[in-house]
């Protein structure tokens, strides 16, 4: 669904099978996915593409707020050389430190995960799309979130969710890590909450009482 111009959601609802939310970022000669999610659920991302006159071989980048399964496996159906794959460094590296340990995961192509650049602090320009690029460590060491300030829009992963927060009880979980990155977060402007996981928040007074509520609630918990 387009939650704004050039911006669409392809929610994740099922209370069975986890999954991730998945984001699509159309602009003047790049086509932006954030998060394509699990291997086993990739028809639920090509429903949202169609719907959006797009199919995979359209996206030009894949942005990654982190590199857990459930967001970034399915990678590996996007076509190599013509879409590229941007993600945090320290994830990158966590992937290659646990993948033997896993016995190499039968659903995770290491080689197409292996990210074509890392995203850095700062800012990304795609297309005529300027997108602010902040690391966010906590639920894992290169959890990034991203803000596009046309829109207003902040895609936190799994930092930080509608009335909750990210796991930090996994490998590279770092309570303490989370709560500095949540309270920076907070700091800036935003009239759209797009989580990682769960419902999307409207308006810039709903999403800053988000934080408030996750901080007051949450924090004493880690």
């Amino acid at each position: 669904m387009e939650i704004a111009p050039n911006l669409y959601a392809f929610p994740w609802s099922s209370s069975t099978v986890n999954n991730c939310n998945t984001y699509l970022i159309r602009s003047a000669g790049k086509t932006i996915l954030i998060d394509p999610g699990h291997v086993s659920c990739f028809q639920h991302v090509v429903d949202g593409l169609e719907r959006a006159g797009l199919r995979p071989d359209d996206i030009d980048l894949i942005i990654g707020t982190h590199a857990h399964p459930d967001h970034m496996e399915a990678v590996s159906f996007f076509p190599a050389g013509s879409t590229r794959f941007a993600l945090h460094e320290d994830d990158w590296n966590m992937v290659r430190e646990l993948f033997p340990l896993l016995g190499g995961a039968a659903s995770l192509d290491l080689e197409r995960f292996t990210p074509d650049f890392f995203l850095r602090e700062g800012t990304l320009r795609a297309g005529d799309v300027l997108l602010e690029i902040y690391h966010t460590p906590g639920h894992s060491p290169g959890s990034v979130t991203i803000r596009w300030p046309d829109r207003g829009a902040l895609f936190t992963g799994d930092l930080v969710f509608k009335d909750g927060l990210g796991r930090t009880d996994i490998p590279g979980g770092n309570s303490d890590k989370l709560k500095d990155s949540i309270r920076r977060v907070a700091r800036l402007e935003a009239g759209l909450l797009l989580p990682g996981h769960g419902d999307i928040l409207a308006g810039t007074d709903a999403v800053k009482a988000n934080f408030e509520q996750v901080e007051r609630t949450w924090f004493a918990y880690l």
